[in-house]
């Protein structure tokens, strides 16, 4: 179509953007996949054949659609093919729909919900699978009824995304005041990601930070399998973009599984390290709550169980949405009208309205991010623990210290007493784990001394302990960093092993070190 038909097309349509969407306007699925497994967690929602009616993008319809005052009526027809195609999927009930929410449509946003909530009635589809994406393309602060849409969408049960974050308007502050389930940090931050320090740092960071808060981590438009493992290494719980699959029409073309993903990232699921050994051994599997059960159940709950003052309360994906603590029920089972309170259909407040965050992490996290995720906000609990994202069970403070203790036991049993190096086992286990480490660099150094026994002959013993001593510390020097590990094999041979540096700067350590 040339441009002069696109223009005559774009001035008729203006006023019949809907009507002409609806003809040529087609539903896209994108995959978003777990990192560590590359099974489908679940599909965004995308627009395509927006340039048939003039547009350069997905974006500029919905723009026009604005203008036009058509904007509700095309977002609902869009989020209604939407739902009507996921619906027909066959594994839809245990996958999630990631529907963008345009701000600009709060004043509308009860009309568009109750809508949305029939249709999905209709389909058979729970609330919890369906999660909005909240766009930083607007201020939201301008936007006095924001607020309440989020709330209600929350208590109705759907989930929340806070989407493009990093590069729009008050993405810290719609973290900090709003409960959302997912945090999709931008493409921005995740293009070139491998080869760029900064970028690594800011996005491990956030990561650490939205786990803290309870809330997931998607990475958008990964592209490359070098961007996927700097993911995945940073924490990401899941990922999209083209290196797992392009937006389909195509829907038979989907797969639950994508295998260039589970290569890359999966293999890691096979270890068992000793902190995954010990946390397996401590978790604790305690009963949970659903966020639709009835607020008279959850004193039941209480009453069979009475030395537990706080029950993980899940969705209908057996995905967490946080804990329920007992003080949160107390003033109303105390108030003399309270459970009559309760079962009067006029009152407003279910389950949800009481549940607080906890923070989550996954069954395999490193013991010592696990104490970082448990302290870096006060107050809490536990730490609620995951598998493939659906709820394992819990870690409570006492149970983490020991967790801790015994981990630090261990490594000092194992320790070299002379250099204070990590021992065999320590040597073996980091072997064990890099080995299952995808295709990263992996810089694995030897070091035996030359004539040690005739040294140590001649010299004495305690000469021969100073010169190992005096080794150690050189390795200490010279290999600093999380992506190092020296350790103390016996005798005069060491280890030392390097992740991600590039061969030449792994050689000028070690030309530098022999070189002392």
């Amino acid at each position: 179509m040339s441009a002069a038909e696109l223009l005559a097309l774009r001035r008729f349509g203006d006023g019949e953007i809907v009507t002409l969407a609806k003809l040529v306007i087609e539903t896209a699925f994108q995959p978003i996949v777990e990192a560590s497994t590359g099974a489908v967690f679940g599909h965004e929602s995308l627009m395509r054949g927006f340039d048939r009616l003039g547009f350069r993008s997905p974006l500029d319809l919905i723009d026009g659609a604005y203008e036009a005052g058509q904007l509700l009526a095309l977002e609902y027809m869009v989020n209604s093919r939407a739902i009507a195609a996921f619906s027909a999927l066959p594994d839809f009930r245990s996958r999630t729909l990631f529907i963008n929410l345009d701000s600009r449509l709060v004043p509308d946003g009860a009309d568009l919900v109750e809508r949305l909530v029939g249709h999905l009635g209709r389909a058979g589809i729970p609330a919890s699978s369906i999660c909005f994406e909240i766009s930083e393309r607007f201020d939201n602060d301008t936007l006095p009824d924001f607020a309440v849409l989020v709330r209600k969408l929350r208590l109705a049960g759907f989930k929340l995304a806070i989407d493009d974050f990093g590069v729009g308007h008050n993405g810290l502050k719609l973290l900090c005041d709003h409960p959302v389930d997912y945090l999709k940090i931008d493409r921005h931050f995740i293009s070139g990601m491998d080869a760029d320090a900064r970028k690594r740092h800011l996005v491990r960071n956030t990561v650490n930070a939205a786990h803290v808060l309870g809330i997931r981590v998607i990475a958008e438009g990964v592209e490359t399998e070098a961007e996927f493992i700097a993911c995945r290494e940073a924490g990401c719980d899941l990922v999209q973009g083209w290196f797992v699959s392009r937006p389909v029409t195509d829907f038979s073309a989907l797969s639950p599984v994508y295998a260039q993903v589970a290569r890359a990232g999966g293999t890691r699921r096979n270890s068992r390290t000793l902190d995954s050994i010990l946390i397996r051994r401590e978790i604790e599997h305690v009963a949970v709550l659903r966020e639709n059960e009835s607020l008279e159940s959850v004193f039941e709950f209480f009453r069979r169980d009475p030395r537990r003052t706080f029950f993980p309360v899940l969705n209908a994906n057996d995905e967490p949405r946080g804990i329920l603590h007992e003080y949160h029920v107390k003033e109303l089972s105390y108030h003399p009208f309270g459970r009559d309170l309760l079962k009067n259909r006029l009152y407003q407040k279910s389950l949800s309205h009481f549940v607080t965050t906890a923070p989550i992490a996954d069954l395999d996290t490193p013991a010592e991010q696990l104490l970082d995720v448990f302290t870096g906000m006060g107050g809490n609990e536990c730490v609620i623990l995951t598998e493939n994202l659906r709820y394992a069970g819990i870690l409570s403070a006492s149970s983490l210290l020991k967790i801790i203790n015994e981990k630090r036991l261990k490594t000092a049993e194992d320790q070299n007493p002379l250099t204070g190096l990590p021992g065999n086992r320590s040597i073996r286990d980091y072997l064990q784990d890099k080995a299952l480490d995808g295709d990263q660099l992996r810089c694995l150094c030897y070091f035996d001394f030359d004539n040690f026994k005739p040294f140590n002959d001649r010299y004495g013993f305690h000469k021969g302990d100073l010169a190992l001593s005096l080794f150690a510390s050189l390795l200490r020097r010279d290999f600093v960093g999380e992506d190092v590990f020296v350790g103390h094999v016996g005798g005069d041979d060491f280890f030392a092993g390097i992740c991600g540096r590039p061969v030449g700067v792994v050689r000028e350590t070690l030309e530098r070190l022999l070189a002392d």
